[in-house]
């Protein structure tokens, strides 16, 4: 539980309190928890400790980052939150050179063990390369950027 909650700590630093940007594909958002994939969560009442449900039951869990040793498990649980599950479990996956099916299987779970800082470096630079895929890079990309050299910053 120490790794969540640290890992949460530093996530909920970049997400930030309540925004309703227009041009935001997540729409209405409190914690990094948006009304686009929350649509029944009352997004303006969020309170912290119900976002820090949300966030180990639907990010933390189902990505597998028990399992994974820190400081991946830092690095692949922000990407849950921030670029989605299976896209972050496939990115982690491209870096163990494991077959790239989303899905945080044996052989996955094998290969991260061994897992040191050059896959760590690996995987924030398939990150930043699928940011720069994203359509509203050009809106976001700085910000997106900046995250990911803080949550680095964070972890090291």
């Amino acid at each position: 539980m120490m790794n969540f909650d640290t890992a949460f700590s530093h996530v909920i630093g970049v997400e930030g309190g309540y925004s309703n940007d227009s041009s935001d594909p997540g729409g209405e958002t409190k914690y990094g928890i948006s009304k686009r994939a929350y649509p029944d969560e009352n997004i303006p009442g969020m309170t912290l400790e119900r976002a820090k449900m949300l966030y180990k039951r639907d990010y933390w869990d189902a990505a597998k980052c028990d399992l994974i040793p820190f400081p991946l498990d830092h690095l692949v649980f922000d990407a849950a939150v921030n670029q989605g599950v299976s896209p972050a479990i496939k990115m982690l996956q491209k870096v163990l050179c494991v077959p790239q099916d989303g899905i945080f299987r044996a052989d996955t779970q094998r290969k991260v063990k061994e897992a040191g800082k050059e896959a760590c470096a690996l995987f924030m630079a398939e990150r930043a390369l699928r940011y720069m895929g994203t359509r509203s890079f050009d809106k976001f990309g700085r910000g997106w950027l900046k995250r990911l050299f803080v949550v680095v910053m964070e972890v090291v």
